[in-house]
């Protein structure tokens, strides 16, 4: 189970920045996960309250926003949803898909005491 893994680096960054500012608890950890970044949300939320407890993250929300798998005809400029991971322009018929997000996998903010 990667999530498990990526849990334990969330951690890291949110005790990190929560040592550096000198925080007593951590509240919320905010995270941008793209579309076709591979994660499954429950088992990172789960994973997520495992590893918390016994930390100042223990009983910290994750608010997860998540990011659409988006593209770029490298043809005629069109940018659009990636849909079942076809990377054919629907448009043009011609051109390929260049990615512009969804595969982010970040924090992006913390809240702290």
């Amino acid at each position: 189970m990667h999530e498990m893994a990526l849990a334990e680096g969330i951690l890291k960054i949110a005790l990190d920045y929560a040592a550096e500012n000198e925080a007593s608890k951590i509240n919320e950890v905010g995270l941008l996960i793209g579309e076709m970044s591979g994660v499954e949300l429950e088992a990172l939320e789960f994973s997520w309250r495992l590893i918390a407890q016994g930390t100042l993250a223990e009983g910290a929300t994750l608010a997860i926003k998540k990011i659409p798998l988006r593209g770029r005809c490298s043809k005629c400029g069109q940018e659009m949803h990636i849909e079942h991971y076809n990377f054919w322009c629907p448009w043009c018929k011609d051109g390929v898909l260049t990615l512009i997000s969804g595969r982010e996998m970040q924090v992006e903010y913390l809240e702290v005491d």
